[in-house]
């Protein structure tokens, strides 16, 4: 654990380890991936790359409410966490991409065509550039404000 004067803390952590950047991996795939087979299906109008799209948001709405979880309790954990200007901001981004990705879910769990075109790929292709944003500012958290390292 760190000392009180040294970095800000994670406080979603498993013996040292911050919890909130082993599990954002899972839901980036996932939504990435949707975004790659939206494509597929755009280019192709096979039907199996929009049930892959399905399923990836689907997997990374679970693992993203996970992730999401541990970032809040780090959020809350720590002020100094809150106080570095970035957290704010990649909190607000990923709680955006978790709503556009719930909503794209119900827009993908329609049939033919119109599951993916264009409503799905552009709400894929929104929280993919957000989440861009997004590890941006979590790299940020890290890498300058020094969150969840140890001193």
């Amino acid at each position: 654990m760190n000392h009180p004067s040294g970095n800000p803390r994670s406080t979603a952590s498993l013996f040292g380890h911050p919890l909130h950047p082993m599990l954002v991996p899972f839901p980036i795939v996932g939504f990435v991936g949707a975004l790659i087979t939206d494509l597929a299906y755009l280019n192709s109008a096979n039907v199996q790359w929009s049930n892959f799209s399905i399923w990836l948001i689907t997997g990374g709405l679970v693992m993203g409410g996970f992730a999401a979880l541990t970032g809040i309790i780090d959020y809350a954990g720590d002020k100094r966490v809150r106080a570095a200007r970035p957290a704010t901001a990649h909190m607000i981004i990923n709680i955006s991409v978790f709503v556009i990705e719930i909503v794209n879910a119900f827009v993908h769990s329609r049939d033919g065509w119109t599951a993916v075109v264009p409503t799905g790929l552009t709400l894929s292709a929104i929280a993919v550039a957000l989440l861009a944003v997004s590890a941006w500012l979590g790299g940020s958290l890290v890498y300058k404000h020094r969150v969840g390292v140890r001193s």
